[in-house]
């Protein structure tokens, strides 16, 4: 099979020639930067700034030769900007990033980044990796009429300003993407609905909506969906039969249990993605569902909804051991993840401990779990890329030519 061959049978919950395989196919199983160049060095590979994919996260995206290297079956059908600029980072590597990422180092070592109106919108702080939000746009609204003060700001949502790649640009470069490679291709969505609350109002204030001011919860939701539909339905009538899968992100999970309980989410926002989802798996198109922690009992309402994959699998979170998943849902979903711990195997001192991780994970999922495998969640800044290659030999010694 071709690595879409081999994805999508997996999605399908036929049984591939052999597990599906991926790093880098998703901005949720991705590489940090700074492990990203210490890979590619490793790997014997030109030196040379890194494209970011995820401007928060700080990902990279994953380039064609290190795909090769890795022979994975997933990569990412990216959004762009029209011109680019070199970001220099306080904290080691050269960065690819949008021209309109108007970051500023600051003298401490921090960064900002400022909106088009001069506000701040992201922070680094001076030994951190990653950027937090610095403003909540809505933290002030009291009542759903004020929101339509703030159509611009739901019209950009989960698609930044910073992209600014007109969409027949993206389109010619869908096609052209697509059909140059035998990987599934990935188109990242986003679209979230609680994570898009706590970062309009603020984590706090939005949980505290959920049970004292449902109404502005629901008026904030239904703004969302009307632009998230509107953009499903351009995105895909522009990018036709050219990508494979939506990937969609919204966590719901603490490592210990659920961020509200399933009745809030049938009631709050399951109407709300299951019109989307549906919309999408109408036009044939795969879905995945990328949702951390605990997310056990989100599961059905995810297969019901048509959810074809879950992603990441946390499986130190309670209640998400594979073997537990797979006898429960395995019939039903799919498993993108879960290959291999990434809090407390994947950035072990001894590659050995990732090895003998990734065995563990193999065997509890067993021969007939539908499982994409990748680690969980991206591989952070402090992990070696000895350990990168560690997961993937084992995975390939076990799965591919065991």
């Amino acid at each position: 099979m071709t690595g879409r061959e081999r994805v999508l049978a997996t999605l399908n919950r036929r049984k591939p020639d052999v597990t599906a395989f991926e790093i880098g196919g998703t901005d949720c199983s991705s590489v940090h930067v700074v492990a990203y160049q210490k890979l590619r060095r490793l790997m014997g590979l030109v030196d040379k700034p890194i494209d970011v994919g995820c401007l928060g996260q700080l990902v990279a995206r994953t380039d064609r030769d290190v795909m090769d290297a890795l022979d994975v079956d997933a990569e990412v059908l990216w959004f762009d900007a029209q011109a680019t600029k070199v970001w220099h980072t306080p904290f080691g590597p050269d960065l690819v990033v949008p021209d309109q990422f108007d970051v500023h180092d600051l003298a401490d070592g921090s960064s900002i980044v400022k909106t088009p109106g001069g506000q701040i919108a992201a922070q680094r702080a001076a030994d951190a990796y990653y950027f937090d939000p610095g403003v909540y746009p809505l933290a002030e609204v009291t009542s759903p009429r004020d929101l339509s003060r703030f159509d611009a700001l739901f019209e950009h949502w989960d698609y930044s300003h910073v992209y600014d790649e007109p969409l027949e640009d993206l389109a010619r470069r869908a096609q052209t993407q697509y059909m140059s490679t035998q990987r599934a291709v990935v188109s990242l969505w986003r679209m979230h609905y609680l994570q898009a609350g706590q970062l309009m109002r603020g984590f706090e204030r939005f949980f505290l909506d959920l049970v004292e001011n449902r109404e502005l919860v629901r008026a904030i939701f239904e703004k969302l969906h009307e632009v998230y539909l509107r953009r499903a339905d351009t995105f895909l009538n522009a990018f036709g039969d050219w990508f494979d899968i939506v990937f969609l992100t919204d966590d719901l999970g603490t490592q210990q249990s659920g961020l509200m309980s399933v009745r809030m989410y049938r009631d709050l926002i399951y109407p709300y993605i299951s019109e989307l989802v549906g919309r999408i798996k109408a036009r044939g198109k795969k879905v995945v569902m990328h949702s951390c922690g605990s997310v056990y009992d989100f599961i059905p309402s995810m297969i019901e909804m048509g959810i074809d994959a879950l992603n990441p699998v946390q499986v130190s979170a309670r209640n998400m051991n594979p073997q537990k998943l797979a006898r429960e849902f395995g019939r039903d979903i799919a498993f993108w993840g879960g290959g291999c711990d990434t809090q407390h195997a994947l950035n072990a001192s001894d590659p050995a401990i990732v090895r003998h991780d990734v065995r563990q994970r193999l065997e509890e999922f067993g021969p007939e779990a539908h499982l994409v495998f990748t680690q969980v969640h991206n591989i952070q800044y402090d992990v070696s890329p000895e350990n990168i290659l560690a997961m993937r030999d084992e995975f390939w010694r076990l799965a591919r030519h065991g």
